[in-house]
């Protein structure tokens, strides 16, 4: 999964907790106050759904749609991919800051930004599918909209997880309409790479060439062009569909103020001293190295099965049991680490390892199969894992240095930011080989360098980056494990901000 259900922008959300939590008084376990019901926790968590819709079509097949329909080169993908990614990445603690100062209207003050983003990123996720009539200007055209979705969609997502705040003032509540939004964000996870893939399994020819090493392009057919748009129109209408369920049944209720006296540190000054917390630092950078892993797995599977492999024709069956295994596992994985410790859990991110050289090796059906089913659960665990540790890190850290509130904000959106811009050097660079070694796009047979540099791409290059971030993880400073009484101090806090992530 491109990212974990509900992990987009998540961390410019964390800006608006301090501000929406301060004050807020926690109800006892047997209070009735501030309860939503089961009518209301559905549609919030039916808005979440749209998003990842559209992030699990992107993850799976947007590079396969940019080289083999667009026929733009990949030094071209490159761009695109690594500007989109900035984009989102820089639109997050922009997001936070405009909608944090934003006034109250009569919907509300964060329904009114995720009402206003539908119909742009709609039409911005439409015109990422679609073929323009011209072609020297088509590697321009999809930046352009690729940002725009990127950036519009972190304005969706921030005032929507940032929304949990001002559903109710009991925080059992707001874990339990977290709950729902996830248990959505997965299902909605599963249905952008089934739906988009069943409709766009037609647009690609079975990739057999007899006799001829590289045939001629073949040309673009109006059937890939139109199936790629139906695709496009049908996870777009998600949006206004899933949105007007959202406004219909959540009510955003009023925010208690914050005084003056409660402010933390400004963002820089926090900025710096987060960076000098080693736990901290340890777990940001081992994640860079998973993380960009993972997304660079789960980018180039399509185009390894479609021109590295004779796995055609189980690309979208391959998809759906990566997704079905992340899912399912979930749950197992969250009883691993409480049973075992955080630490035994990472190694389960390297299960996946040797399967996928296996994969790269011996690249058949059942081999693929069962890497995909391996892979899911080393997704799982990789994006379960840092969710849970980061808290754990800021509670150290605010053991050791008593700072106000809105650390918790800078250590999220820190974490977040970074692990965006080191998906986007992953899958920037990576495309960039390929260009290099002469992919050609539309051709029946790619050259056999092109061959082993899918390979390379989908077993050495995540192996090596996994293998690094765990030897990163597993040594050095561990946070300290508060007191009793001190969790109990912290619990209201610790729970806002991993509900918002």
């Amino acid at each position: 999964m491109s990212a974990s259900p509900g992990g987009t922008s998540a961390s410019a959300a964390e800006a608006l907790s301090p501000r929406l939590a301060a004050h807020t008084p926690e109800p006892g376990p047997d209070s009735r106050t501030g309860r939503l019901s089961f009518c209301t926790k559905v549609c919030y968590g039916i808005g979440g759904i749209p998003n990842q819709v559209a992030s699990s079509a992107i993850a799976f097949y947007l590079q396969l749609f940019l080289l083999d329909v667009a026929r733009i080169p990949a030094a071209q993908v490159s761009l695109v991919l690594f500007g989109g990614k900035v984009s989102g990445a820089a639109a997050d603690p922009v997001a936070g800051f405009f909608i944090n100062r934003s006034r109250r209207t009569g919907s509300g003050r964060l329904m009114p930004w995720v009402l206003g983003c539908t119909p742009f990123i709609s039409l911005a996720y439409f015109f990422l599918w679609f073929l323009p009539p011209f072609t020297n200007l088509r590697g321009l055209w999809y930046m352009t909209f690729y940002c725009l979705f990127q950036a519009l969609a972190t304005f969706f997502q921030v005032p929507y997880t940032a929304l949990t705040m001002l559903l109710t003032l009991s925080p059992r509540e707001r874990d339990s309409a977290t709950a729902y939004r996830i248990t959505m964000e997965m299902a909605g996870t599963l249905m952008g790479a089934a739906v988009h893939g069943l409709i766009v399994s037609g647009a690609h020819g079975s990739h057999k060439c007899e006799d001829i090493a590289l045939p001629d392009p073949v040309a673009i057919t109006p059937k890939a062009t139109r199936l790629y748009s139906i695709a496009a129109a049908v996870v777009a209408v998600t949006y206004p569909v899933c949105v007007g369920l959202l406004r219909l049944g959540v009510t955003e209720q009023p925010e208690p103020s914050t005084p003056a006296s409660s402010q933390g540190p400004s963002f820089l000054a926090g900025l710096g001293l987060t960076v000098r917390h080693p736990p901290y630092l340890k777990l940001v950078i081992s994640f860079l190295f998973i993380s960009a892993a993972i997304q660079v797995e789960q980018s180039y599977l399509v185009l390894f099965c479609t021109h590295a492999s004779q796995l055609h024709d189980h690309v979208q069956s391959l998809v759906l049991t990566i997704l079905v295994s992340a899912v399912l596992s979930t749950p197992l994985w969250e009883w691993v680490l409480q049973r075992f410790g955080k630490r035994m859990s990472a190694f389960g991110i390297c299960v996946m390892v040797p399967f996928v050289i296996l994969l790269a090796v011996v690249p058949t059906a059942p081999v693929a199969y069962v890497v995909a089913f391996v892979s899911g659960l080393s997704i799982a665990v990789s994006l379960l894992l840092p969710w849970s540790m980061l808290p754990d890190v800021v509670d150290d850290f605010q053991l050791q240095h008593q700072h106000g509130p809105g650390m918790e904000t800078i250590f999220y959106s820190s974490y977040v930011f970074f692990t965006k811009l080191s998906g986007a050097g992953a899958l920037g660079i990576s495309m960039l080989s390929l260009e290099f070694v002469g992919y050609t796009a539309g051709v029946c047979k790619q050259a056999e360098q092109v061959v082993v540099t899918l390979k390379v791409l989908i077993g050495a290059v995540p192996t090596c980056m996994i293998l690094t971030g765990l030897c990163i993880l597993m040594v050095g400073p561990t946070p300290k494990v508060p007191s009793p009484d001190t969790s109990r101090r912290l619990s209201l806090r610790r729970r806002t901000s991993y509900s918002l992530a």
